[in-house]
């Protein structure tokens, strides 16, 4: 009796995150196929955000982009707890306390822009201005404060480079296998691998 009762539980928890996707799926700025998110219990600045196709998005996840935008590519995971903001507080103002301080600066908001293809691990930390390249992996908890190259895996705070997913020559092969030419990354785009 009690298996049925734990069955019948995720049943109607599964439909029921089921139905918050289908309602929020039009926040977004734009939506691909296949958006699989937690929105009960995450945080989104939905009308700034675009997804591609088949993106999942963990659970507790917060999206902070109040004045810029997150663009996220195809086959994008992220795993429970990662939080991204595009934003920054104007600090630099003497005679003024930093919450009161309400004036932009033109740096203080910048877009982030994650390709195809990559993996956020748990907890992991994007700020503000930082592109995520094709196929890259940043590891759990990673705080990461400078653009990651294509097919790179980066780890720790702040977030640096610990190994290459690929080669060149893995990294061509994968390319020419899932994209089509014209999405292709250049050899130049690829040259930082070994």
């Amino acid at each position: 009796m009690q298996r049925f009762v734990v069955k019948i539980s995720q049943l109607i928890s599964r439909i029921y995150r089921g139905a918050q996707i289908i309602m929020f799926r039009t926040s977004w700025r734009s939506a691909g196929r296949h958006v699989r998110f937690f929105p009960g219990d995450s945080y989104f600045h939905y009308q700034n955000i675009s997804l591609g196709n088949d993106v999942y998005i963990g659970p507790r996840a917060m999206f902070v982009s109040s004045e810029s935008t997150i663009t996220i590519g195809d086959k994008v995971m992220f795993g429970p707890g990662v939080t991204i903001t595009t934003g920054d507080h104007n600090y630099g103002e003497p005679g003024i306390f930093i919450k009161d301080n309400h004036k932009k600066l033109k740096d203080n908001d910048q877009p982030v822009v994650i390709g195809d293809d990559a993996w956020i691990g748990s907890n992991a930390i994007i700020l503000k201005g930082i592109t995520i390249g094709r196929g890259a992996i940043v590891a759990a908890g990673g705080l990461v404060t400078k653009d990651v190259p294509a097919y790179t895996i980066v780890a720790g705070a702040p977030a640096r480079v610990v190994k290459q997913r690929f080669s060149r020559g893995q990294a061509e092969e994968h390319e020419l296998k899932l994209f089509p030419p014209e999405r292709r990354l250049s050899k130049e785009e690829l040259s930082h691998l070994n």
